[in-house]
């Protein structure tokens, strides 16, 4: 069996030989750099206009590439910065125990303070909400406003009330029997392929969904697997966050949802809306959890609002 590093060191040379240049169709005004933080840790990103900053913080399974558009449309009123977490495509880092979330949100700070920005947006989606959310907790003095699109934040679940309590409780604990356990089960046998297939199955609600993915299509989810092996083997998925964090939260915060996300997902939006009661909670009719790909300019729209609100 391979050992743990020797895995790793297979799944980050896999991603780093892809050809698929993730910003390669975006004008030559883009800076592509890597910053080198404290902590030894490197990040690649990419950087385009001037003014306001604005970060684009990826979820599980992506990496900087997924903000292309994104950090194009909005350099015209902004300087939008897309970066890739740790173990994302083309980063090379070593694996760290008790890696999660919150050391993505601490990455994230130190990444700010290594870029020199001053006060910007943080715009994060899926498991890089998750991270932005984090980032709100630990280091609001880092941030303007954060914006939340569907954070998989799934110990609150724990903390919903009135109608939402007896389906969250039921949510929180199927999630841990049929997805986390087992993906968690996969990664430990050094199966990722299986591990990605019970996470897909699982939010498609369908048994077949990897299976019926093309082999392009599972490969391009598989570029990204690392962090998930490091998370699952040595780390937390879903790292303890309390509604106490989240009531304390001093930076503003603004909700995006997709009217047809998943459930689980639908019914955390809804609790953070309980739990900041301030913040604006933005609805994208039609959408699922890729809104930022199925109304991208609701979005930005919607976000943009927001940041002037604040300013």
């Amino acid at each position: 069996m391979l050992s743990f590093v020797k895995f790793i060191a297979i799944v980050a040379a896999s991603a780093l030989i892809s050809t698929s240049a993730a910003f390669a169709e975006l004008l030559p005004s883009v800076h592509f750099g890597v910053a080198k933080l404290p902590n030894g840790v490197s990040l690649h990103y990419a950087d385009e206009g001037s003014g306001q900053p604005v970060i684009f913080v990826p979820g599980s399974l992506a990496d900087y590439g997924y903000w292309k558009d994104q950090v194009h449309a909005f350099s015209a009123r902004y300087r939008a910065i897309a970066y890739s977490r740790r173990y994302d495509f083309p980063n090379h880092n070593p694996p760290q125990l008790g890696y999660s979330a919150v050391t993505d949100a601490d990455d994230l700070a130190l990444f700010i303070e290594r870029l020199h920005l001053r006060k910007p947006i943080i715009i994060g989606h899926s498991y890089g909400a998750l991270t932005a959310l984090f980032l709100a907790v630990r280091h609001p003095h880092l941030a303007r406003g954060v914006v939340l699109a569907e954070p998989p934040a799934i110990p609150l679940l724990k903390y919903a009330t009135d109608n939402l309590q007896t389906l969250a409780a039921a949510q929180y604990a199927d999630i841990e029997q049929r997805m986390v356990g087992p993906m968690r089960a996969a990664f430990l046998r050094y199966q990722p392929d299986r591990g990605v297939g019970i996470f897909i199955d699982y939010v498609f609600n369908n048994a077949h969904a990897w299976q019926s993915m093309t082999q392009t299509e599972r490969a391009e989810e598989m570029r990204n697997v690392q962090e998930w092996q490091v998370m699952m083997t040595g780390g937390s998925l879903f790292p303890p966050l309390d509604a106490k964090q989240v009531q304390g939260i001093s930076v503003p915060v603004m909700l995006l949802g997709g009217t047809s996300s998943y459930p689980f997902l639908i019914t955390i939006t809804l609790i953070l809306k309980s739990l900041l009661p301030k913040a604006p909670l933005v609805w994208i009719t039609g959408a699922g959890h890729q809104m930022w790909y199925q109304d991208p300019a609701f979005c930005r729209a919607a976000v943009e609002h927001f940041i002037e609100d604040i300013r």
